[in-house]
C-alpha cells in the first residue's frame, strides 16, 4: 500500500493544500472527553440513532424536544423507563415517534451506566480505550450497545470528539485502491486489516485517526 505521504500527495493533487487543510477534522483533547457528563454521551448516541435513515435537519430542529422528553438524558432516569412512560414517549409529538429507537435510549442508558460503574464515567472509559484497537471499540458498541452498529456507532464516536475513522464510501474506496480490502469491511479479518493500515499511517505521519480518515476520503474520487 502507499505510504501516508504518498496518499497525502494524492489528496493535495485533487483538492490542493488549502482544500486538504479545510477538510481536516481533529479529535477533542482527552481531558475534555473525560470531563463530558454521562448524559451527554447518551444524548449524542440518541441523536445519531434517530438521525440514521432520517432527515438530520428535522432531528436537529426537534432536539430541544428530545432533551425535554427524555429528562435531559439523565442516565438513571432513562435506564428505568417503565411501560407507562414508554407509552407516553411513543405518542410524544416533541420527538420522532419510533418505538424501537425510543427503546434504544433505555438500553443504551443501561449500557452506559454499566461502563460508568466500572470505569468511573463513560468519558474515562472512552479516553482509556487504546486507539490502536479502535475497531474493537466499534465492535463493543455494536455488541453491547443498542442500534450502535455500522455508521451510527462511527458517527457517535466522531461527534463525541473521540479519535476515530469513519468508513465512508470514499474511505472504503481508498482502502480498496490500496489493496487492504476488496469491499466494505465487515469480517473480523477485514476490520483487523483496516486497523493495521491506519496504525501504520498513524506511525508514519504522527496524525490522528480522525485526520487520516479525512485525508483518505479526499484522496480519491
Amino acid at each position: 500500500m502507499h505510504s501516508f505521504d504518498e496518499i497525502h500527495a494524492l489528496a493535495v493533487a485533487r483538492k490542493g493544500e488549502a482544500g486538504v487543510l479545510e477538510s481536516l477534522q481533529h479529535p477533542k483533547p482527552q481531558a475534555e472527553i473525560a470531563a463530558m457528563p454521562d448524559d451527554r454521551f447518551l444524548s449524542l448516541m440518541t441523536r445519531c440513532i434517530f438521525q440514521s435513515g432520517f432527515n438530520w435537519k428535522v432531528v436537529e430542529a426537534m432536539w430541544p424536544g428530545f432533551e425535554a422528553a427524555f429528562d435531559g438524558f439523565d442516565i438513571g432516569h432513562c435506564a428505568m423507563l417503565h411501560d407507562e412512560e414508554f407509552a407516553r414517549l411513543v405518542s410524544d409529538t416533541r420527538i420522532v415517534r419510533h418505538g424501537p429507537k425510543i427503546r434504544a435510549v433505555q438500553e443504551n442508558a443501561v449500557f452506559l451506566s454499566g461502563i460508568a460503574r466500572e470505569h468511573g464515567s463513560a468519558g474515562a472509559f472512552f479516553v482509556g480505550w487504546p486507539t490502536e484497537n479502535y475497531v474493537g471499540l466499534l465492535d463493543l458498541l455494536q455488541k453491547k450497545g443498542s442500534r450502535l452498529g455500522g455508521n451510527t456507532g462511527q458517527y457517535f464516536l466522531r461527534f463525541a470528539g473521540i479519535d476515530s475513522f469513519i468508513l465512508s464510501q470514499s474511505v472504503v474506496n481508498r482502502l480498496i485502491a490500496e489493496g487492504i480490502v476488496s469491499k466494505a469491511p465487515t469480517s473480523a479479518k477485514d476490520k483487523a486489516a483496516v486497523q493495521a493500515a491506519f496504525n501504520t499511517w498513524r506511525a508514519q505521519s504522527g496524525r490522528s485517526l480522525t485526520e487520516i480518515s479525512r485525508i483518505l476520503a479526499v484522496s480519491i474520487d
